[in-house]
């Protein structure tokens, strides 16, 4: 995992579908998954909060947490989201780097979600390999955690 990779909103971009997709070649593969090369591609601020907070999207800010305002009811709604529907937590993520730094949460992050498998990376969205698990999303393109 890659502190790149880590969006000022706590989300590890290393765990998204469309970025797990792009790793993988997917559209190669016969998946129609859109790319992403996460939340601060090529450097640049975070293309998804730049129209909603200045001083992300400004760059003013590495972390969310470091704002004043933080959580903010757009975070907290995120988290809301991801917490219900994907098994993580945006603002324990923030909690965990501002108390220990971004290098344990990285670590942290690796233990949590490498497939015991192969040492992919399991996807926040699904909770599949896209390395092992290929064919449980090629027969349900739109599987969640733990459907049948």
């Amino acid at each position: 995992m890659e502190e790149h990779l880590i969006a000022p909103c706590g989300m590890n971009c290393a765990l998204c579908v469309s970025y797990l997709a792009m790793q993988n070649h997917l559209k190669e593969q016969g998946f129609n998954k859109k790319y992403c090369p996460g939340c601060l591609p090529r450097g640049k601020h975070c293309v998804h909060m730049q129209a909603h907070c200045d001083l992300v999207g400004k760059g003013l800010v590495r972390f969310c947490f470091e704002c004043e305002d933080f959580p903010c009811s757009r975070l907290k709604a995120l988290d809301q989201r991801y917490r219900t529907k994907y098994h993580m937590s945006m603002l324990a993520n923030l909690e965990y780097i501002k108390k220990f730094g971004i290098q344990k949460f990285l670590q942290k992050q690796e233990s949590e979600w490498l497939c015991p498998e192969c040492g992919g990376v399991i996807c926040c969205h699904n909770g599949l390999c896209l390395n092992c698990d290929l064919d449980t999303l090629r027969h349900h393109k739109k599987y969640r955690w733990g459907e049948q």
